[in-house]
């Protein structure tokens, strides 16, 4: 099989699952013009389209006609493990990994163009992780080998792609799924669910949450419950740190105040049902308080509804250096305004006023 048609093919079917589009309905976008047969044969590598087809597809599955050459960089590694309830589609998934496929590619073209790569290395020794407690000293160990001390994490985007793990908030508009983490060729990767930036506390909770499934090695013989139970005791630690925690919250509490929780929520930039859990896990509250505020919990419909303190909490859960690596670029002229704006998903116009005034020497 001819590579370059092997290749164009396996570009052909990204583009279209990144849209969730079935063979008959790249067809019919085409008014006809091409068939689901030979669109299928395109993707098997089997033939060519030529110069008119390739314009008909970039314009039907949203793609500049380069794309279609543009040469692989990334794969992700299987199995790429969505939660058993998300209640996704094979479609719906094959949409979200095509996509971050496609953020992390371009990521690297312009990593390797400026010649900035930034690599990941894990600073934890490679032992499994089997229990809560082993968890949690490992979490401690990393906020030491990242010298983080006892502070609170601002920005766990970022503290991520400033230690070599790459992330990708993809468009999402199933709620269902809010993120997973992979492997690829060149590290490690975490994918976020673009909808959470309407809730920046539920977004961090996913970022560390993925955060923890990179960093701590999990057995593949346990139950999922098990494994989850462990990663939540890393990602505790990491986002609410013992000392610094119990220092904010208090030794053995009868009593709960909301207002108290709030405060402690804009410290740690956790949620209230967070910081209830993470204090039941250090036994700083006894069992029947932890019942009597999920009680409170669902009188007052905070699952549906929202915390308190949810709308007053102002972090910042992104980081740009994609974008500025692409801005420098361009700049720079080591890309065309074009090639920037193809990378950046943007049109030239845009990316030109993005760039705004230059001084040159």
């Amino acid at each position: 099989m001819d590579k370059k048609a092997q290749d164009m093919g396996l570009r052909i079917q990204q583009a279209r699952k990144m849209l969730s589009l079935s063979l008959r309905a790249v067809s019919e976008s085409t008014g006809g013009a091409l068939s689901h047969t030979a669109i299928s044969r395109y993707e098997k590598g089997e033939m060519m389209p030529g110069s008119g087809n390739l314009i008909a597809l970039s314009r039907v599955l949203q793609q500049p006609v380069d794309f279609f050459f543009r040469p692989f960089q990334a794969h992700l590694k299987e199995p790429v493990r969505f939660r058993k309830k998300t209640g996704l589609g094979i479609r719906e998934q094959e949409a979200i990994k095509n996509r971050a496929v496609d953020f992390f590619e371009r990521y690297y073209e312009i990593e390797d163009l400026m010649k900035e790569p930034r690599a990941f290395n894990n600073p934890l020794p490679d032992d499994e992780v089997r229990t809560p407690e082993g968890a949690a000293d490992m979490a401690c160990r990393l906020r030491k080998e990242w010298e983080l001390g006892m502070d609170p994490l601002p920005n766990l985007h970022e503290l991520m792609e400033l230690n070599g793990i790459k992330v990708c908030e993809v468009s999402c508009r199933n709620e269902a799924f809010d993120g997973f983490c992979s492997a690829t060729e060149r590290g490690p990767v975490v994918v976020i669910a673009d909808w959470l930036n309407r809730n920046l506390l539920r977004k961090r909770a996913t970022e560390v949450h993925e955060l923890a499934h990179v960093m701590a090695r999990v057995p593949d013989d346990l139950e999922e419950r098990e494994e989850e139970n462990i990663v939540w005791s890393f990602a505790g630690e990491l986002m609410l740190p013992r000392e610094a925690f119990v220092d904010a919250f208090g030794q053995k509490r009868r009593t709960l105040a909301i207002q108290e929780l709030i405060e402690i929520k804009q410290l740690f930039g956790a949620s209230i049902m967070s910081i209830v859990f993470r204090a039941r896990a250090l036994n700083l509250i006894d069992e029947g308080l932890y019942k009597e505020f999920w009680k409170y919990v669902n009188q007052h419909g905070w699952r549906k509804n929202g915390e308190p303190g949810d709308e007053t909490y102002k972090g910042n859960e992104s980081h740009s250096r994609f974008r500025q690596l692409v801005l420098r670029a361009v700049v720079e002229e080591r890309i065309s305004l074009s090639r920037g704006a193809a990378l950046l998903h943007t049109d030239p116009a845009n990316l030109r006023a993005q760039v705004g005034e230059t001084i040159q020497k």
